[in-house]
């Protein structure tokens, strides 16, 4: 019994708003529907239950004085009633309430041969019965359950389709704002939900509706700012870091000046990366996709990357054909490759398998968060994977999304992180 249940259980919680609600209404209108039917059939049965009973008294009451004048009782029927003495099929309950003295009725309108008998003691030890039959009145009662069942059953569907139609405009208000939601999370900070398409109505989706645009409205502006921030500060930097760059390079030789230059080359390599970053933000790439062999490309990139890195998986043919754009493909490269010596342990290996590229290091792995939630900026992770600005793989996730690939951080066994990057096919 239980399992059924917990199937129905199941079945009811996998159906959508759109049909719960119908459903709802319609078990709704159906309760309401058969008890206002019980009611009216019951109340209809009374009636026809109390004109019987007269009927049949007031029957027995001309058959007596028919008997008393005449002394005689024919078995023919005697206004319309079946009018006997004794019956044999009187009913033993409404016998042994006459030989009591006592004149009533009994009712049957469930039998085959529906019919009302009234009875009263005659004659001493006798009994006087009259039997109605209830023929009609039980196709009368009968012609009502039809037109109540019909009814009911009318209203239920009624019920069901409006349900079903105020659903199904509840449940697209609420799939667009859902989706809109999507948008806005992909990055689309430009998508609104709008204003209902019935002017005035105001209800709860509406006012989610209002307050999810609300919300995309003031992400976008606070983003927008945030985008614009960056975008001066690294603008800003640039200047005064070229003047510092110079002027380093106009220091003579010795440990102090190596590391005024080196200090000065970080600066400058963050200046550039805030403003990729900012490029990236802001939409504003146009990459140059063209036709190329995936092998001697990931091969030329990490010979020209300066980390010592050991490439598999190239053939004879030059591997598969993508469709890239060189540049940006060589900064997601060198940014891993970078990510992999920098937090990393050697070797680091670079696989090229179909259209895609797999950097691999052997060391603590990517952390659990990282994997989880993706890169974010200015956060490397544990301690273990080293400190910097952590922007590289941020720039390479961003940069992935414009030439159109995807890049997916795993931790392979037994050690170490891999990173793949999986290209267009050209």
């Amino acid at each position: 019994m239980r399992a059924p249940l917990r199937r129905a259980r199941r079945a009811v919680r996998s159906l959508g708003l759109r049909w719960k609600i119908s459903i709802l209404l319609a078990v709704g209108c159906a309760l309401v529907a058969v008890t206002i039917g019980v009611l009216i059939h019951e109340a209809r049965a009374c009636q026809v239950a109390d004109a019987a009973r007269r009927s049949a008294v007031e029957q027995l009451v001309r058959v007596r004085q028919v008997y008393e004048l005449t002394g005689r009782l024919d078995f023919d029927k005697v206004g319309g009633a079946d009018a006997r003495i004794d019956c044999p099929t009187t009913p033993p309950a409404l016998r042994a309430a006459a030989r009591d003295g006592l004149r009533t009725t009994y009712l049957d309108l469930t039998g085959p041969e529906p019919a009302v008998w009234a009875a009263r003691p005659i004659g001493g030890s006798h009994v006087l019965t009259v039997r109605l039959p209830l023929a009609a009145e039980q196709a009368e009662l009968a012609e009502l359950d039809g037109v109540l069942l019909a009814s009911g059953t009318g209203v239920v569907a009624l019920a069901a389709g409006g349900g079903a139609l105020l659903a199904s405009r509840l449940s697209k208000d609420l799939r667009t704002a859902a989706e809109t939601a999507r948008r806005i999370s992909a990055g689309d900070l430009d998508a609104r939900i709008g204003p209902s398409e019935v002017p005035g109505t105001r209800n709860e989706v509406t006012e989610l509706a209002s307050a999810v645009d609300t919300m995309a409205a003031s992400l976008q502006r606070r983003l927008e700012a945030e985008q614009r921030f960056t975008a001066d500060v690294a603008h800003e930097l640039r200047t005064p870091l070229t003047g510092l760059h110079t002027a380093a390079e106009l220091l003579p030789a010795g440990r102090p000046t190596e590391l005024v230059r080196d200090r000065v080359a970080v600066l400058r390599t963050l200046t550039e990366d805030l403003l990729e970053v900012a490029r990236l933000d802001a939409d504003r790439e146009e990459p140059r996709l063209e036709a190329h062999r995936l092998g001697p490309l990931v091969a030329s990139i990490t010979r020209r990357s300066g980390v010592a890195a050991v490439v598999e998986g190239l053939d004879g043919e030059g591997g598969a054909w993508v469709r890239t754009d060189v540049r940006r493909l060589e900064r997601i490269l060198t940014n891993l490759l970078v990510n992999a010596r920098r937090h990393g342990a050697g070797p680091v290996t670079v696989s090229v398998s179909g259209t895609s590229v797999t950097v691999r290091d052997r060391g603590p792995g990517f952390p659990a968060t990282l994997l989880r939630e993706g890169p974010r900026r200015f956060m490397t992770g544990t301690a273990e994977r080293g400190q910097g600005t952590g922007l590289g793989l941020t720039i390479a996730f961003g940069q992935a999304q414009v030439i159109g690939a995807g890049v997916t951080l795993t931790n392979p066994a037994p050690a170490g992180a891999a990173a793949t990057v999986t290209l267009p096919a050209a």
